[in-house]
């Protein structure tokens, strides 16, 4: 089994930040990549940022210039990733969910439950 829990959500104001992190743990052989997608109230799940295990990272417009999402390999078995949020708007206010691609016996696509981020205006 895999697992993918988040943390570090919260209600922020209009401009402040949080950070956002991920841990995935379980019988994981490789992850090609880690991500970050959100869904406000209805709202479809949207794409707001990645990163593969080469580093290479992708981003959301909305998210450009505003989050950053990193990783830490220091660790051997559990793989992390954060999402550095600053400059927030109510916009961002969404249930942010960790997504992995991870390669047990098989490849797979995993997400963690999700956590809720509310800005205020």
């Amino acid at each position: 089994q895999v697992q993918l829990v988040e943390s570090g959500g919260g209600l922020v104001q209009a401009g402040g930040s949080l950070r956002l992190s991920c841990a995935a743990s379980g019988s994981i052989f490789s992850i090609n990549y880690m991500g970050w997608y959100r869904q406000a109230p209805g709202k479809q799940r949207e794409l707001v940022a990645r990163i593969t295990n080469g580093g290479s990272t992708d981003y959301a417009e909305s998210a450009k210039g505003r989050f950053t999402i990193s990783r830490d390999n220091a660790k051997i078995t559990v793989y992390l990733v954060y999402l550095q949020m600053n400059s927030l708007k109510p916009e961002d206010t969404a249930v942010y969910y960790c997504n992995a691609l991870v390669r047990t016996s098989k490849y797979d696509y995993y997400w963690g439950q999700g956590t809720q981020v509310t800005v205020s205006s």
